[in-house]
């Protein structure tokens, strides 16, 4: 008896599953994206060039 209720579901469970149809779209897929870059710069002299350029400020 367990055989056969076994062999019902698993029949059943056949005749019950889906199929899956994929679609290519009409239109093309946009993807709009918006970047925003930003560089900084960080630099660091020693005392002995920063009073160096302060004296000659005419070299850079």
């Amino acid at each position: 008896m367990r055989r056969l209720i076994l062999m019902g579901a698993i029949g059943a469970g056949g005749l019950l599953g889906g199929c899956v149809n994929v679609t290519a779209p009409d239109k093309p897929i946009e993807i709009n994206l918006n970047i925003n870059i930003t560089q900084q710069v960080v630099y660091k002299l020693d005392g002995q060039a920063k009073s160096l350029i302060d004296e000659n400020p005419g070299v850079f």
